[in-house]
């Protein structure tokens, strides 16, 4: 029995179903969900390894605006859950040709919304180092970056709209798969694209490999290639071997007006915390730019390595929104309040772990990201101050992805919202000028962990409550 029939059978059985099996299950969901998302950060990882090679300059050019690259993947995201919810829902109460239908019109508007933000990108391309205050030396590597990166919107917001229609029906094997393909790619292309032609010593053997040369140019090249392939497969995939969900093209291909309203209503206060919350992280670079090239380094460092410990928690909370979804879709009121502390205990169990593992080898990780020495020891004074903060932070995404899956997005979003503009901001703003990168860091942490208690308390709140149909 594959993961989408037994997640099938245990939402729609009339017998009593044990917790140990609701705990496989939400262990066999989430586990490919974990893989995919610990792979994304492998590709991060040889990103930055890559052009840490370079030097501090090309890892601070990136690292200045990686935060306004993560605000347009986040309202990508936004726009793929208010699609994608929808079909968990219609998946949880057995109706799957409407979750095709949906489909096929959110494929379309994912290509309509790509191809804005690409526009949107582009136009400002050349001047958003600037504004994020980076200094003279790093701001046209970083504008180069940007706008690669914005130039492959359509087809990236394809591929995280498809991937989310296939994790919310049930299937994250493929979306894992995909995931370790795509980062084998990135890996040959920034092989070929950073470095220049080159002697290499493999095994006691002399060869030439032919390189490109391109630098921090090559690093976006490659790794938005790698991701092009992937949404590529995924329209093929979807439109001739998919069996439980299929895009083809016989239907309506616009929203209807029912589908773009559930959409808006599920994916805006999403879509609006994302852009928010990424201003907020913007906002955040802007403090850390006066401290200097060796802070700002540190800084995306820092952030790449710490997703080692967060990014468990989103993959759980995928499965998390999954189970969730098709448990209201199917009125099983019961396996909502189960399911949420099952995944809520897994996010918290697995991200403390990842926590005390990176608080240990933290100085070895750094070793092999950047020859800097003076980077490598701020990186990890910050990281060893966050990991204390790791078991709320997990609290608080696994409780907002069971949020999504009900379809209740606004509050939790506000909550996020107001956690971040009314705690961490002030209090790094305050503290900057005096403590440095670590006094940003202590500020992170300690919103984290008041977020975290904010967000468990509405959780437990919200799942003894009778719960209402879809919206």
């Amino acid at each position: 029995m594959t993961t989408q029939e037994r997640l099938a059978h245990t939402i729609h059985s009339t017998e009593h179903v044990r917790l140990s099996e609701q705990i496989r299950l939400a262990f066999m969901l989430s586990l490919p969900a974990i893989l995919s998302n610990l792979n994304n950060i492998v590709m991060d990882y040889i990103d930055t390894a890559m052009v840490g090679s370079l030097g501090a300059n090309a890892t601070a050019s990136i690292g200045l605006i990686a935060t306004s690259t993560w605000m347009m993947g986040g309202v990508c995201s936004a726009v793929s859950s208010g699609f994608s919810v929808q079909v968990a829902h219609l998946f949880g109460a057995k109706k799957k040709k409407e979750a095709n239908d949906v489909l096929r019109q959110a494929f379309t508007a994912a290509l309509i919304f790509g191809s804005f933000l690409m526009i949107v990108g582009i136009s400002i391309s050349r001047q958003l180092p600037i504004w994020l205050g980076g200094n003279a030396d790093i701001v046209e590597d970083a504008g180069i970056y940007f706008l690669v990166f914005v130039c492959s919107m359509p087809l990236m917001m394809v591929y995280m709209l498809l991937v989310g229609m296939l994790r919310c029906s049930g299937d994250m094997k493929l979306p894992s798969i995909l995931s370790v393909i795509i980062c084998a790619f990135d890996v040959v292309f920034n092989f070929f694209f950073i470095f220049p032609t080159r002697e290499i010593s493999l095994l006691g053997w002399q060869f030439t490999c032919p390189g490109l040369g391109l630098g921090v140019l090559g690093a976006a090249l490659g790794t938005c290639t790698a991701w092009h392939l992937g949404a590529l497969y995924l329209i093929y995939h979807m439109c001739r071997k998919s069996k439980e969900l299929r895009l083809d093209f016989k239907g309506k291909l616009l929203p209807e007006n029912r589908v773009l309203k559930k959409a808006l209503m599920i994916g805006s206060p999403i879509g609006l915390e994302r852009i928010i919350s990424c201003a907020a992280q913007i906002t955040s670079t802007v403090i850390v730019a006066p401290l200097g090239t060796v802070a700002i380094a540190a800084n995306a460092m820092g952030i790449t390595i710490e997703s080692l410990c967060y990014m468990p928690g989103y993959g759980i909370g995928e499965a998390a929104t999954t189970l969730i979804g098709q448990s209201l879709g199917a009125q099983r009121h019961d396996l909502i309040h189960k399911f949420a502390f099952i995944a809520l205990g897994m996010g918290v169990a697995i991200m403390s772990l990842l926590a005390i593992v990176m608080y240990i080898t933290v100085p070895d990780l750094m070793s092999l990201m950047t020859p800097d020495i003076d980077v490598q020891q701020l990186t990890t004074r910050v990281l060893r101050i966050e990991a204390f903060a790791e078991p709320m932070f997990a609290t608080s995404i696994i409780c907002y992805s069971i949020f999504v899956g009900m379809g209740d997005t606004l509050l939790p979003s506000i909550i996020q919202l107001g956690s971040i503009w009314l705690i961490r901001i002030p209090f790094a703003a305050l503290v900057a000028s005096q403590w440095g990168l670590t006094g940003v860091w202590i500020a992170m942490a300690s919103e984290l962990c008041v977020r975290g208690v904010v967000m468990l308390i509405r959780m437990i709140k919200k799942t003894k409550k009778g719960l209402p149909s879809p919206p």
